[in-house]
């Protein structure tokens, strides 16, 4: 008897894969990608002996551990567990969509340029004299948490606003500055630090909070060195460094029309 193969089992397959494909990418993002593998190895042993072989004893033991490990697994992976969700509740596909139905397209397009000139600026004076600055551009995810840890402004984004937070004298030059809604929403933020052992050991603390805000929202954060006078990006958890003026406006283009 030929084993019946219809539309649904292909369908079922292709969301296996698919969430197998998601779940691997994920965890080769985390350096997990072992862990992954003996997992894998572990479930296949065990369909095979429950299964196949149909070992009452052995199979019922694995029972119980794969019952406790699914607790003990999403306390391991909480973070990736979190990072998976939140891409899954993604919004930024569904503005691309209506975006192309709005009229305010134009506008919108006018007001970004506005809000990414003075930012690009301030950072470009800012990497000439070496001093350190942190911007984070908000986008669809809230950073209300971030905000409520600094000092509320509500200001238009202005250059010299921008170089008079980061001025070393300041006390507010520490800390992160947030742009939400094309307004200087807040300044001297704490953000959370990135511990990923993929960031280059030269790279300071700003770069290390610049990584973390990026892992764990989708903002843009863009950081000035104090030592070198680099400039560079973090977003959704991968850094592009030693940017020009002209690669950093088109990034910022980019990423805030999205």
């Amino acid at each position: 008897m030929f084993f019946e193969f219809g539309i649904k089992d292909a369908i079922d397959i292709c969301l296996v894969a698919l969430m197998l494909y998601y779940i691997y990418r994920l965890m080769k993002e985390s350096r997990s990608l072992n862990v992954f593998i003996g997992i894998m190895v572990f479930v296949l042993v065990w369909l095979f002996v429950s299964q196949v072989l149909e070992m009452r004893l052995l199979g019922s033991i694995l029972d119980k551990l794969v019952s406790v490990g699914v607790i003990g697994l999403i306390v391991l992976f909480k973070d990736e567990i979190r990072k998976f969700l939140y891409q899954l509740g993604e919004r930024q596909r569904v503005r691309k969509i209506v975006s192309l139905f709005s009229r305010k397209q134009d506008k919108e397009h006018v007001e970004d340029k506005e809000t990414i000139m003075p930012i690009v600026w301030a950072c470009m004076d800012m990497a000439r004299s070496k001093v350190g600055a942190l911007i984070v551009i908000e986008r669809a995810t809230p950073l209300d948490d971030i905000v409520q840890t600094g000092e509320e402004i509500d200001a238009n984004v202005n250059k010299l606003l921008i170089e008079n937070i980061f001025f070393k004298n300041s006390p507010l030059h520490d800390g992160a500055m947030v742009v939400s809604k094309r307004r200087v929403k807040a300044a001297g933020c704490i953000l959370p630090v990135s511990h990923s052992m993929d960031i280059p050991k030269e790279l300071g603390l700003r770069h290390r909070a610049a990584m973390g805000i990026s892992q764990a929202s989708d903002a843009i954060a863009v950081v000035v060195s104090e030592e070198t006078g680099g400039i560079g990006i973090a977003i959704k958890g991968k850094f592009r460094l030693r940017l020009s003026a002209e690669e950093l406006e088109s990034i910022l283009a980019r990423e805030m029309t999205d």
